[in-house]
């Protein structure tokens, strides 16, 4: 059950469990999920790249961390350790809120989730697992928005409209 995603519907119900390659191919199955923001002491945002081995936006930046809760584990618990994984470190997490969105990947793949939005803060290595990111970077988000502009297709769907809807000033005032 571990490896199955959980189904939900538009109000956020868990409805059922399905294999991540059902709910990534077009047309996507709504489903759970969570997207960290890791801020250093100078505000800034802590990117990665995704693997080339990724399914979904390969050799793409992303936000800090994302990933699917596991059904029987506390959401906030499954996104610290999904941080550590990654990227080898972990911190305090606050919960934002949440966001839904569908998004298309080429003729394909797609995501349709219900993104947890966390935000942290952290000082110190950063040790990113090479099976899913291949780099890193600290950016400040005025920075970050300059380039999302110049490059929409170099950053993933879900970082953009995170952004959009939280903004710096959310962010921030998240401690």
């Amino acid at each position: 059950m571990n490896d199955l995603l959980i189904r939900i519907d538009k109000q956020n119900k868990v409805i059922g469990f399905e294999t991540k390659e059902k709910c990534h191919y077009c047309p996507g199955i709504l489903h759970r999920a969570f997207s960290i923001f890791i801020f250093n002491a100078k505000n800034e945002l802590l990117l990665q790249k995704r693997s080339s081995k990724k399914l979904l936006w390969p050799e793409v930046w992303s936000n800090s961390c994302c990933s699917h809760p596991k059904n029987d584990e506390d959401l906030i618990l499954t996104a610290s350790k999904r941080l550590n994984e990654e990227l080898g470190f972990s911190c305090k997490l606050k919960y934002l809120g949440s966001l839904y969105y569908q998004a298309n990947f080429k003729n394909f793949g797609c995501e349709h989730e219900i993104t947890h939005i966390y935000s942290g803060k952290y000082e110190g290595i950063v040790k990113p697992n090479s099976d899913e990111v291949i780099q890193t970077k600290w950016i400040k988000l005025d920075d970050l928005q300059k380039e999302i502009t110049e490059n929409p297709e170099s950053f993933t769907p879900w970082l953009k409209l995170i952004l959009k809807k939280y903004g710096k000033n959310n962010f921030f005032s998240s401690g």
